[in-house]
């Protein structure tokens, strides 16, 4: 049976969290493995809907779905999440979907972006990424691609 509620707890790095179910009762149990989209997505908050199924410890939340997001995720807009916008043929750029997506710290979209600027060239100095990270922060915070 198809149910609803609010997730009051996730820990991704466990994995594993508890949603509230809507019809009130005992909170549901759900798990990572459980989940077909990006476990950052999932905060307290967050509705979804799933399918209930008894687990070993209770009920277990299975085919778990976003139906509403909290405040910490944001809607963009992009061609397909496939595909980058600058590959899409101009033609092509009024068809455009809505996907939803994360919204990092600061911190994690730092990490992030040297991570990448190291990957895609190790030659680059130190002084060459700070600047990088620096212009990029700055586009970030204007396009709201991360929190204040």
């Amino acid at each position: 049976m198809l149910s609803t509620g609010k997730v009051i707890r996730f820990d991704e790095f466990k994995g594993y969290g508890f949603v509230a179910p809507d019809e009130g009762g005992e909170d549901v149990f759900i798990h990572v493995n459980d989940l077909d989209f990006d476990k950052r997505l999932l905060a307290p908050g967050v509705r979804v809907e799933y399918v209930a199924v008894e687990g070993d410890r209770g009920l277990k939340a299975t085919q778990v779905q976003i139906i509403d997001g909290p405040a910490s995720t944001a809607l963009v807009t992009r061609h397909k999440p496939d595909v980058p916008f600058h590959n899409v043929p101009a033609n092509e750029h009024h068809q455009l979907e809505d996907v939803i997506c994360d919204v990092l710290s600061e911190a994690d979209f730092t990490a992030e972006l040297t991570d990448a600027l190291l990957t895609a060239n190790g030659s680059l100095t130190a002084t060459q990424i700070l600047d990088i990270r620096s212009a990029m922060l700055r586009v970030a915070h204007d396009h709201k691609w991360i929190e204040n």
